[in-house]
């Protein structure tokens, strides 16, 4: 399988998925450490991205340095931060009610947002590790009294060790059934998550690089934003899965291991 040759006429920033690009569950796939540090020894600007909005990023920091990658939290953005920004552009100085855990609550917090159940401008769904069935009713009962719905990505499902586990798209679905409201989804493959990672980076998507291991989330989000993409296929697409796509990845890869800066 052959290698993905990027930024031959102009240096570029990336992009990076997390799960099934640098890790899997709780194991970092092969030559991921060695993409990092060829990434740091050209001073190539670069962001891990997640939709997982459970964790701070200095808590991911923390997990991805215990499996072996070394990164700061300044490396690293989440659906929980876009979704935090998203708020504070749309109505600064606003508040929420908040189901999800400390990454989400933290960069609400961080924004400048009130967390509250009493006439909260939006209601925000994350993923958390207990639902509880009573903040799930006051969320329909809010969103039906007029707040309005924001979740932080899309996905239905999420991976473990274990298996898989039911994650913010499932609860989101739940809420919009009971409520008759829909939620407005920031994280991928919204292009809102990849323009507020650039903006966080300070580069542009012409100079960018995404790579993921999805089509439905990294590449068509990447594809969307003007950026030049890479698929890899140490995540959960096979090479016979590409073709089925209106929209295609740059390039190819098996791994992270294989690109070349």
């Amino acid at each position: 399988m052959g290698r993905a040759k990027v930024g031959e006429e102009r240096r570029r920033n990336y992009l990076i998925d997390m799960d099934g690009v640098l890790v899997s569950g709780s194991t970092m796939i092969p030559g991921a450490d060695e993409f990092v540090g060829r990434l740091r020894s050209a001073d190539i600007k670069f962001l891990v991205l997640t939709n997982n909005p459970l964790y701070t990023p200095g808590d991911l920091a923390h997990r991805l340095r215990a499996m072996g990658l070394d990164l700061s939290a300044s490396n690293i953005f989440t659906s929980a931060m876009a979704t935090a920004r998203f708020l504070k552009a749309q109505k600064p100085g606003g508040t929420a009610f908040v189901i999800g855990e400390s990454g989400l609550t933290e960069a609400i917090h961080d924004v400048g947002y009130v967390i509250t159940d009493i006439e909260p401008d939006y209601v925000v769904l994350g993923e958390t590790h207990s639902y509880n069935f009573g903040r799930i009713t006051r969320a329909v009962r809010l969103i039906a009294g007029g707040a309005r719905f924001i979740a932080t990505n899309p996905d239905p499902s999420g991976p473990t060790d274990e298996g898989i586990v039911p994650a913010c798209g499932a609860m989101a679905a739940l809420i919009e059934a009971a409520s008759g409201k829909s939620p407005f989804f920031v994280g991928k493959p919204n292009p809102l998550m990849m323009r507020t990672a650039l903006n966080y980076l300070d580069v542009h998507s012409e100079d960018t690089v995404m790579v993921g291991d999805r089509m439905d989330t990294d590449i068509v989000a990447g594809v969307e934003s003007g950026m030049e993409t890479i698929l890899v296929l140490s995540g959960v697409t096979d090479r016979e899965d590409i073709e089925r796509h209106p929209y295609q990845p740059t390039h190819i890869v098996e791994s992270v291991a294989k690109i070349e800066l």
